[in-house]
């Protein structure tokens, strides 16, 4: 369900923007919406499962984002489907952790490593056949559907779960739910995307100035609250190891160019290039299938050399794969100009990914290992929530370019130069800031990665 819905929605954005009669701001609300209630409540909805039962909170969120598809799938307006879609990333910030804890709680040691490759393996075929059945159930029928298919999935799951996997709680988990830090959270990044995204309007609007600076107080407050609180949702004590803050730095630097130029693809296949929903699904599907096939050996190359190496050669590598995306204009074709510059962008964040994870994970104790991959997961999904807000106003999209084929291709070509140059920054970040793990603290590379949208994988772990 996750996987499907992180690869559809981007393809379905322009036909989504002409049924509900809603621009550019509209469709950056449309995914960033669902990106912020998830960033915002991940580590709280891990924390729940942890003292309520992990199967019980799962399936709460299997339910709540199978209900919240309902509303989006019925949204009359544009309002509606943001607000359907916030309350569809409450329940991925519940399930989303669940999956990987219910697997450490459930198996043997010996037998986590299998299952948790099993568990990448067939998200990774979800999120490979996202875009395609995405881009089919838009040009068939309606870009409706591409939520109710989560309605017989979210049926399954919650049979199997209730009849299948057994409850586990965990019984070191004390203290209060630090619920203060997670509403400041959320409420610091609304207020900060938001003023980001009506920044057009003029930045001294009174609507961007009040949201922008309550955000940032909010966020002020949240990191005051997170070092007072005896129990806090996100120990600042992480970013005391310089490898682990260098490696956050990356994370959000590469996946803020990531995540924009993912949003503006698919609008520049449809509407400039003139593809069909179905053929720009099917363009991006050598991201996934190129992540699947080199992940691991990378991963296993990083266990070998160190990360550093692997970590700045990939977002550089990357970055030329965006440079590249500036060449799909108005009568490009798939394999002349798309198919080089997704391959190449793929190959550069299989080089990145994997190493990046390990990286985090070797830089923070045994002990605080899951709420560090947990960390890093929210600072990707931060860097798309900016990337998607920001992005187009550094470019020069606005709400009239987006209306004018010509004018979002110029647009377009400016973003992508802008991530390209992201991407090199984070490469040299890497080669500046990035040491080899001590030999006295080994870490455990993943033996399978999670795709792009999934949280971390640590094998022997599973936690998120």
């Amino acid at each position: 369900m996750a996987g499907l819905d992180a690869t559809v929605v981007n393809i379905a954005l322009p036909r989504i923007g002409t049924d509900l009669h809603t621009g550019l701001s509209g469709l950056q609300w449309t995914v960033n919406a669902y990106t912020l209630t998830l960033a915002g409540f991940l580590l709280l909805g891990g924390a729940l499962g942890d003292r309520l039962g992990r199967r019980r909170i799962f399936v709460t969120g299997v339910v709540w984002f199978a209900a919240a598809s309902v509303l989006c799938a019925m949204a009359p307006t544009a309002e509606t489907l943001v607000a359907a879609r916030a309350l569809q990333g409450i329940g991925a910030a519940l399930l989303t952790p669940g999956s990987l804890a219910i697997i450490e709680a459930s198996f043997r040691p010996e037998d986590r490593s299998p299952a948790i490759g099993a568990w990448s393996g067939l998200g990774g075929v979800a999120i490979a056949i996202g875009p395609f059945l995405g881009g089919w159930l838009v040009d068939a029928v309606s870009w409706r559907l591409i939520f109710l298919i989560n309605l017989p999935l979210a049926v399954l799951v919650v049979w199997v779960a209730v009849r299948h996997v057994p409850e586990s709680q965990d019984p070191n988990a004390v203290g209060h739910l630090d619920v203060d830090g997670a509403a400041l959270a959320a409420l610091g990044l609304a207020g900060v995307i938001y003023a980001l995204t009506a920044a057009p309007q003029g930045w001294g609007t009174p609507a961007v100035l009040i949201t922008g600076i309550g955000g940032v107080l909010a966020l002020a407050a949240f990191v005051v609250r997170e070092r007072d609180t005896s129990n806090p949702m996100l120990p600042l004590d992480l970013f005391r190891s310089q490898q682990f803050t260098a490696a956050n730095v990356v994370t959000f630097v590469v996946y803020a160019a990531l995540g924009g130029s993912l949003f503006l693809l698919p609008i520049q296949l449809q509407r400039v290039v003139g593809f069909s929903p179905l053929k720009a699904g099917t363009a991006l599907i050598p991201i996934t299938v190129v992540m699947l096939l080199l992940s691991a050996r990378a991963g296993r190359l990083a266990q070998r050399i160190g990360p550093r190496l692997p970590m700045t050669v990939g977002p550089m590598v990357a970055g030329i794969g965006l440079a590249l995306l500036v060449r799909v204009t108005a009568g490009s074709t798939y394999v002349g100009a798309v198919l080089p510059a997704v391959t190449v962008f793929a190959l550069g964040l299989s080089l990145t990914v994997a190493p990046l994870t390990a990286t985090v994970l070797a830089a923070a104790s045994e002990e605080h290992a899951g709420v560090a991959s947990a960390v890093n997961n929210d600072v990707a999904r931060a860097a798309g929530l900016v990337a998607v807000a920001a992005l187009p106003i550094l470019a020069g999209i606005s709400a009239k370019a987006y209306a004018n084929p010509s004018a979002f291709s110029h647009g377009f070509r400016n973003a992508m130069w802008i991530t390209a140059a992201m991407c090199e920054a984070g490469g040299i970040l890497s080669w500046l800031t990035i040491r080899r793990p001590l030999p006295t603290a080994p870490v455990s590379v993943p033996a399978s990665h999670c795709a792009l949208e999934a949280t971390p994988l640590r094998a022997g772990s599973a936690r998120c």
